[in-house]
């Protein structure tokens, strides 16, 4: 915000030490300080009351898009319900059947039965709690 320097600086304290005096030298900066401070707040105070008003605007945007949104979906919901109750409305691209391929193999059925598979043998007896082997 400030472009002051190193140099700029230095001169700004020897011009107060001279103009204010050692003496009084501390009491200016606590002053200086406090003035910092409060117009720091007030900054901030004033940015953060421009942020909320942008938000408010950009959700009252927001708010008039969804609006306008919802109105047409709901006018596409009515229009296939009417559609619905007069005759069947397709939705989408039709379907699209894909011819064998020429050099694909013939696919072979077959009507006998699937090979049953052999029921799994049942889990050994748990061994006795004890410590000792019987």
């Amino acid at each position: 915000m400030f472009d002051i320097g190193i140099g700029e600086l230095l001169v700004i304290i020897i011009v107060a030490v001279v103009v204010i005096g050692p003496k009084d030298l501390p009491l200016a900066m606590r002053t200086a300080g406090r003035w910092i401070g409060k117009m720091r707040r007030v900054s901030a105070h004033f940015r953060s009351g421009i942020d909320t008003m942008v938000r408010e605007a950009e959700l009252e945007e927001m708010e008039k898009k969804w609006k306008a949104q919802n109105e047409e979906i709901m006018r596409r919901s009515a229009a296939l319900t009417e559609a619905e109750a007069g005759a069947p409305v397709m939705t989408g691209p039709p379907p699209v059947e894909t011819p064998p391929a020429e050099d694909a193999p013939p696919v072979e059925t077959t009507t006998e039965p699937l090979a049953q598979t052999p029921e799994p043998e049942p889990a050994p007896a748990p061994l006795p709690k004890g410590g000792a082997d019987v």
